[in-house]
């Protein structure tokens, strides 16, 4: 069973297709991923960020809003969704 990118909880019936280095910064290679963290990720990071950060979820994980996230969702079911909050602008 393969495990998603971000939060490494087994991936469910939905898999969506992260670009570590966002397709406008030229990225190339994908990872799978959770929807929800797929979208916890857009919400909190630019493409500019991104491209900075890059192939390490790590990384992106010392973020405190992104660590708030990931600690909330990491005992949820593979296939579980809510709503995420929008980036604050």
């Amino acid at each position: 069973m393969d495990a998603c990118w971000l939060c490494a909880r087994p991936l469910g019936r939905r898999v969506e297709y992260h670009h570590p280095v966002p397709k406008s910064r030229g990225g190339r290679e994908t990872r799978p991923v959770h929807p929800i963290c797929h979208r916890a990720l857009h919400a909190t990071f630019s493409n500019k960020e991104l491209a900075r950060i890059g192939d390490d979820p790590a990384a992106l994980g010392r973020n405190p809003e992104l660590a708030r996230f990931l600690a909330w969702v990491m005992n949820k079911p593979a296939d579980f969704h809510a709503p995420t909050r929008r980036r604050k602008a």
